[in-house]
């Protein structure tokens, strides 16, 4: 189904605004992990950084909403987006927005033409890497069994994780933090699974191309070769012509 021009223009308009609320909530989010011992209304000023930009994701849903010509398909095709808004909503916990602003920043990043594969799945692995770090230390650094205490551990083990590696030596202990584990984990092997699609589809493509090319250099070199022939053909008529002459 062919959008609204108007849904597209709103699209294009609000890309690049979005993705640098995307980058200040990041920031927003990583401030009061990082500094553990960050005051009060620091933390209260990032929680508001954080739930403005959630709220920024949220109205840009609602204004392409209120601008598509079938709004019942459109929920329909973009029913993920709905549940990132209504996410946090249910709960105001920080992975919740955390979650839900990560799956709204990744809906609005597809639909942009320019981003490449490569680049878009560069970005999931630092954006994966980063958040996913935060996420643990924030959820691990205080359990009383925990070992994932500073951001070097949380990097590294997320780093382990992503891989699928897994070491061991640096584990969740909390359920939220095995929930975070799991969702890395996942997101590791589908973006394995991006990865090895691409390179198996640019080599099948070069393979096609050399095909192609060999083709084209085997039908002129038969078309020379019918050419040659019909020279030859020629010259031997034109010998045999003058041959009969008296």
């Amino acid at each position: 189904m062919k959008e609204e021009p108007a849904q597209v223009r709103w699209e294009h308009l609000t890309q690049r605004p979005l993705m640098a609320l995307a980058v200040l909530f990041a920031v927003a989010y990583a401030v009061p992990i990082v500094d553990d011992s960050a005051g009060h209304e620091l933390t209260a000023v990032c929680t508001g950084v954080e739930w403005v930009v959630w709220g920024a994701f949220a109205v840009d849903y609602v204004v392409r909403l209120s601008v598509s010509r079938d709004r019942r398909e459109f929920v329909r095709r973009h029913w993920l987006d709905l549940g990132a808004v209504v996410l946090p909503l249910l709960q105001p916990l920080r992975l919740l927005r955390l979650v839900a602003t990560l799956l709204l920043v990744q809906r609005r990043a597809r639909m942009a033409s320019q981003i490449r594969l490569t680049t878009y799945v560069a970005g999931a692995v630092v954006g994966l890497l980063m958040f996913g770090s935060l996420a643990v230390l924030s959820v691990e650094r205080n359990s009383p069994n925990g070992n994932i205490r500073t951001l070097g551990d949380a990097v590294w083990w997320s780093f382990t994780t992503m891989t699928t590696v897994g070491y061991g030596d640096h584990a969740p202990t909390t359920g939220l933090g095995r929930v975070i584990a799991v969702g890395l984990m996942l997101s590791g092997i589908a973006l394995l699974g991006v990865v090895t699609a691409n390179i198996a589809a640019w080599f099948i493509a070069r393979f096609e191309k050399d095909d192609v090319e060999e083709r084209r250099q085997t039908e002129a070199i038969m078309a020379l070769t019918e050419e040659v022939r019909a020279l030859r053909a020629q010259v031997a008529e034109l010998q045999q012509q003058q041959s009969v002459r008296p």
